[in-house]
């Protein structure tokens, strides 16, 4: 048989002690740290959703929201398994919705190809290259994108 205190690396008289702080806590502090004993993953996502996200720590759901250009409200719409977005923990999986406005060039610089719509899963780098061009000339082409390492999809790129 195995001895639990061998596999945990822990002493009887830490676990007791561990055991003695949880007991003194009050109700909420239990839920607390309860909700952190477990990940929260949404059943499904709603349509038109970028993808899943894994909460790491530090994260906040304003940092989420701005990390993938989406309004705080709608990620915290999109995640109803999140009964309060001001606790999320490490673990946590969210639904980030669609970004709320595609980006549109209003023109393409002259001689352009195409225009090109982003899709799930896509990046600049991956784009230019399916496309035969240089991700220089990819970014260059396409000045309403003011952070080539966040695209989304429904933006629309100016292919050069």
């Amino acid at each position: 048989m195995v001895d639990p205190l061998q596999v945990y690396s822990m002493t009887l008289e830490a676990i007791l002690q561990a055991q003695r702080q949880l007991l003194s806590l009050d109700p909420a502090a239990l839920q607390f740290v309860a909700q952190q004993a477990t990940c929260r993953v949404p059943a499904t996502c709603p349509p038109g959703f970028q993808g899943r996200y894994t909460v790491r720590s530090g994260d906040t759901m304003f940092f989420i929201a701005r990390r993938f250009g989406v309004t705080l409200q709608a990620l915290i719409s999109a995640n109803p398994h999140i009964s309060n977005p001001n606790l999320i923990f490490p673990c946590d999986v969210l639904c980030v919705p669609g970004v709320d406005i595609c980006r549109v060039p209003t023109t393409c610089p002259s001689g352009f190809q195409e225009r090109y719509t982003v899709k799930q899963g896509d990046t600049m780098s991956l784009i230019a290259r399916r496309l035969g061009i240089t991700l220089q000339a990819l970014i260059s082409a396409n000045p309403h994108i003011p952070d080539p390492n966040l695209i989304f999809p429904c933006d629309v790129l100016c292919v050069p």
